[in-house]
């Protein structure tokens, strides 16, 4: 492996090169780079090399599996700056408790079930947790998130958790290495689901503003079809893995 200098700047050198391409999309989009937060998917990598990401200047972080986000948690804990952590993959009913307290957001809120776990668990922690609805845009049943159909009603009853704050949605591509064309559509489509639940007025706008989609190959995609946070992992950590 290179010497720890050198990691250190050539994870700053990687983040530099995502960023420019979040801005260059958010230029062709007309929007402003400040709409699109940058979340590092660190499951890549080890906690030494996810806190190189987080010293060069990327605060929220982000993990798939809750046992890797308990890890890293502890041992990045008291770092400074703090991460913000993010939990982007399957969150499983039995893992909520331990998770809860470490989350900053969780993207992947896919059934009643879980909203009611995370509910109860929050509600006893005397705290308040921020979700988003994961969405099966593909209707593949072997993808996680919720049917299209069902979307509305597990995003009304987010609602109307007291100790769950709804935040926005959160969709994959179907084939996130496929053409960019596809994955537009993709992201079109959640964007379209969005306006159309805040259209209906059956929830407020704001609970929706949050659109999480577009990873490594993806994103500028995502961006272009109103992605407010794009998860973002390989790009971030080419050459730092052996």
């Amino acid at each position: 492996m290179p010497a720890p200098d050198a990691l250190r700047e050539r994870c700053l050198s990687n983040l530099v090169r995502v960023r420019e391409s979040v801005a260059e999309a958010c230029r062709r989009a007309g929007r402003p780079m400040a709409d699109v937060t940058l979340v590092g998917v660190t499951k890549y990598v080890d906690a030494a090399t996810a806190r190189l990401l987080l010293e060069a200047g990327c605060a929220d972080l982000a993990e798939s599996r809750p046992q890797e986000l308990w890890a890293k948690a502890t041992a990045l804990s008291g770092v400074q700056p703090a991460p913000r952590w993010h939990l982007v993959g399957h969150l499983q009913r039995n893992k909520v408790r331990r998770t809860l307290p470490l989350s900053a957001l969780i993207h992947t809120l896919d059934s009643r079930r879980l909203l009611e776990a995370i509910e109860a668990e929050a509600a006893a922690a005397g705290s308040v947790c921020e979700v988003l609805v994961e969405v099966n845009v593909s209707g593949d049943p072997a993808r996680s998130g919720v049917a299209l159909a069902e979307t509305e009603s597990l995003v009304v009853a987010a609602t109307q958790a007291p100790h769950v704050r709804l935040r926005g949605l959160m969709a994959m591509a179907s084939h996130p290495d496929g053409p960019a064309a596809d994955a537009r559509r993709d992201f079109a489509t959640l964007r379209e689901l969005r306006d159309r639940l805040a259209g209906r007025g059956m929830v407020d706008a704001a609970l929706l503003r949050d659109l999480s989609m577009g990873m490594s190959g993806d994103f500028p995609a995502a961006i272009l079809e109103g992605a407010t946070m794009v998860r973002v992992g390989s790009a971030l950590f080419e050459g730092l893995t052996p």
